[in-house]
């Protein structure tokens, strides 16, 4: 057989998701390599890999051509994108890339493309009929001396929750809805947060659902969850992912759980998430069950199939290299 090479671009910090790779890949006993590639040499993720390549800026002419050769240089037969902003060129790609004999966990441009404009993703959840906060009219608000507030000011095209913003007052908003870019405004909600992954198999199937309570998160990602095997949650995020178009890999979706029951979804990244390594640790083995699905094998997954109640809690490590090596 040859060898399962694994390419994961913009690596990044995802230390711990490519690691698991690496520990699927032994216990399968296969021969394999995991390369990464990034703009920045000091990326941390890079140094658990066999080999990386610092490539420039997505936005960059050249950036596609660089992960092609790439491709072809490790002879790579899965590519795992890691970070939005490279998402939706890739999947312009993709066919360029099957000629190749690599396979993109990539979803589709329609699904893409409704998951990074929250503008998009609220007119999603409306059309299927899945609960969701309301955007709101910032102007109307403002003239409204009965509003009620606190609300949400976000942009529609961020992540990582970077300028979410919760305003308390008419003085706030009007500030803050000029002042955040490309800013939409949503009712404030109030309950529990949870992040859900969920396998979607080449056959665009779900596969398993694994909602993660977040007690805790730093930088807009999660750094305390628990697993909560919820039937509503599960049941619920089952149908989000199979009403989009094309959704492929490991699809992460955010949603409150309300005092009185309801379930309101908020975003959805389809890719993999930073929090994922619980659901994993959890048995939830995205990365075997893909690769095995890549081997023409059929996995024995259960939509619920993984443990409830694992708690993580992350703290801050360290790869430790030469000044050379990041030169």
């Amino acid at each position: 057989m040859d060898s399962f090479n694994i390419l994961f671009t913009s690596a990044g910090r995802r230390v711990s998701l490519i690691q698991s790779f690496k520990q699927v890949l032994t216990s399968l006993e296969l021969s394999a390599i995991l390369v990464t590639t990034d703009s920045q040499k000091n990326a941390p993720a890079s140094f658990i890999a066999d080999f990386q390549v610092q490539v420039p800026r997505v936005t960059d002419p050249k950036y596609i051509n660089i992960l092609k050769t790439t491709c072809e240089k490790y002879k790579i037969k899965l590519l795992i994108p890691l970070i939005d902003t490279e998402l939706h060129l890739l999947a312009a790609h993709k066919r360029d890339f099957e000629a190749m004999g690599v396979t993109l966990l990539v979803s589709s441009i329609k699904t893409i493309e409704i998951c990074f404009d929250k503008r998009e993703t609220y007119k999603f959840f409306k059309k299927m009929g899945i609960q969701t906060p309301e955007i709101l009219d910032a102007e109307k608000i403002l003239t409204d001396p009965q509003a009620q507030y606190p609300l949400i000011v976000k942009p529609y095209n961020g992540s990582s929750s970077i300028g979410v913003t919760q305003v308390k007052n008419a003085k706030e908003l009007k500030f803050f809805k000029d002042y955040i870019p490309n800013a939409i405004v949503q009712e404030f909600v109030v309950g529990q947060e949870y992040t859900l992954d969920i396998l979607v198999d080449f056959k665009g199937e779900v596969r398993s659902v694994v909602p993660r309570l977040r007690i805790e998160t730093r930088a807009g990602e999660i750094s305390k969850g628990m697993t909560v095997k919820n039937p509503a949650i599960i049941a619920a995020g089952k149908k989000v992912v199979e009403s989009l178009p094309g959704a492929l890999g490991c699809i992460t979706i955010q949603c409150f759980l309300l005092p009185n029951g309801d379930i309101k979804f908020i975003e959805i990244n389809p890719r993999f998430g930073g929090g994922f390594p619980l659901s994993f640790q959890a048995g939830a083995n995205f990365p075997r069950w893909i690769i095995e699905m890549m081997l023409g094998k059929e996995p024995e997954i259960t939509i619920d199939g993984w443990q409830d109640g694992v708690v993580m809690l992350r703290y801050d490590d360290a790869i430790f290299v030469t000044r050379e090596t990041i030169a």
